[in-house]
């Protein structure tokens, strides 16, 4: 077990977000994954809410045909197949809200609808924040971060903090 003693109870750190959205058009899914795999350098998550980690890239399986890139750097110039299904990015529009101490889980009861103790390391989710579409992703026991629109982020940051009041 790790010792968390030295471990603050509460932090929130916002980042940019560099995200490219790929998807796969129905009835093109086997094509469109083999041709990613081979860009991305390694195989795509299988089940919704999975993660394959490549260098530094994140790829998330947010929907059956739907994959999120995210990227430490600026996401790749990639060109996709118009056969055989599309890229977007998406970076401009989310900003990464890391939340991370031993109070993460007092403070995600009070935001968001999950299950942090079936939710296992690396996985995703989608939910909602204050009726706003979220993505958490959960990196440890006592780390996460939430891909929410940029438009939002500072009210949404200021309903963290509000809900991290009782632990801090």
């Amino acid at each position: 077990m790790a010792d968390d003693s030295n471990m603050a109870i509460f932090e929130m750190v916002a980042y940019d977000c560099s995200i490219l959205q790929f998807e796969g058009w129905d009835g093109a899914m086997a094509r469109f994954g083999a041709v990613l795999n081979q860009m991305l350098g390694g195989p795509l998550p299988k089940m919704v809410g999975d993660t394959a980690r490549h260098d530094d890239w994140l790829v998330i399986r947010i929907a059956p045909r739907r994959f999120w890139l995210l990227c430490d750097g600026p996401p790749p110039s990639v060109d996709v197949d118009a056969e055989l299904g599309c890229a977007l990015p998406l970076g401009e529009g989310r900003a990464r809200l890391r939340l991370s101490g031993r109070g993460l889980k007092h403070v995600l009861e009070r935001c968001v609808a999950i299950d942090w103790a079936a939710l296992e390391d690396g996985r995703a989710v989608q939910t909602k924040l204050d009726r706003t579409p979220v993505l958490l992703l959960r990196r440890s026991g006592f780390e996460c971060d939430l891909l929410v629109p940029r438009s939002l982020s500072k009210g949404l940051t200021e309903w963290l903090a509000d809900a991290s009041a009782a632990v801090n």
